[in-house]
């Protein structure tokens, strides 16, 4: 797929008490999925400030990010790359509220199935197609870099992944 420009972005996912915060998108693109907490990254911020002001923007915490990953999208209809670095933050401070944007709430990472945590299981059916082949990579706090080319599917009437491919990184990111 070609594209002319690529656009940045930044998503971050925080790690508390064994569970893990995600936003159900309430409006614009990704409506009705569950994701991280992210956005575009402004001309005069870095990816990081970017992706600290965006979490602080739809659920009012702070939390000390580190970058994990990168992820490169193309989408039928855009011309368009889109670049996301991925953050990944243990704990938080402030409360976590609801905005006009993100409905924030835990999931459980336990990977046991008898575990007591009341936290409900991460919900892979309402996240982006691709996203159930990196989140082991990000719940494990292993180093990736991935891409996904999406096609419009005409008979469903949606964008749909048609090849992709993601990579553990070594400790220097390459």
């Amino acid at each position: 797929m070609e594209y002319s420009k690529v656009k940045l972005y930044t998503n971050a996912f925080i790690f508390h008490d064994k569970k893990i915060l995600l936003g159900y998108k309430k409006r614009g693109f990704g409506i009705h999925k569950y994701n991280g907490f992210g956005g575009k990254v402004e001309p005069e911020e870095t990816s990081l400030e970017a992706a600290a002001r965006e979490l602080e923007e739809e659920a009012g915490i702070k939390s000390p990010l580190k970058h994990i990953g990168v992820l490169f999208f193309l989408s039928d209809g855009e011309e368009n790359a889109f670049h996301i670095d991925i953050y990944r933050g243990e704990g938080f401070e402030g409360t976590v509220i609801e905005t006009d944007e993100m409905r924030p709430q835990w999931f459980s990472t336990a990977i046991d199935e008898h575990s007591s945590d009341a936290a409900p299981k991460i919900p892979y059916d309402q996240l982006w197609e691709t996203d159930p082949y990196w989140y082991p990579l990000l719940l494990s706090n292993t180093k990736f870099r991935g891409r996904a080319d999406f096609r419009m599917d005409s008979e469903k009437g949606k964008l749909l992944p048609c090849k992709w491919w993601y990579g553990v990184l070594d400790d220097e990111g390459k």
